[in-house]
């Protein structure tokens, strides 16, 4: 019986990622560890023509309509990003108000979104153009619960690619 000699792919495990941004302020990566990335996606809308052509089915004394669907436009939706508070960070309630204060222009960020194998190598890359901080919430607070603090940032994005 012959052994296979090629790799099989690695199924890759979704705890197994690291989002990189690079904000005004921020002094390491410690502020883009996060337990939850959420809303990665990118459609096209699919846009329908109609047309009857000269053709006769059946017994009817039209033509035949005929539907074709055709690409459209492609849109990037929000990514949502979940983390324990880093209670000394201050760096994306900045980020945010500089949006806020009209500032959006200059706070415009390539962000990337790496997802790792076992073996901790880098194995697909993503990257997001033009993102900026759309919402910023913080968990629900409560005397009893022994949760983490949770804050959440959701991230407006114009594209999204896979480069690797």
């Amino acid at each position: 019986m012959a052994q296979a000699t090629e790799k099989l792919p690695e199924i890759l495990a979704t705890h197994r990622f690291y989002l990189g941004l690079t904000l005004d302020g921020q002094k390491d990566n410690s502020d883009c560890y996060f337990l939850e990335c959420q809303g990665f996606k990118r459609t096209q809308d699919a846009i329908e023509v109609c047309e009857v052509t000269p053709n006769k089915w059946g017994v009817a004394a039209k033509g035949l309509v005929v539907r074709t669907k055709i690409p459209g436009n492609v849109k990037s939706g929000n990514i949502t990003l979940k983390r324990g508070t880093i209670a000394n960070s201050m760096v994306f309630w900045k980020w945010f108000e500089e949006v806020q204060n009209g500032k959006w222009a200059n706070q415009r960020k390539l962000m990337a979104l790496s997802i790792y194998n076992q073996a901790s190598q880098e194995e697909a890359r993503f990257e997001l153009a033009g993102a900026w901080p759309a919402s910023y919430k913080i968990a629900d607070l409560n005397a009893r619960s022994t949760d983490l603090h949770i804050e959440e940032l959701e991230i407006a994005f114009e594209e999204f690619k896979r480069v690797k």
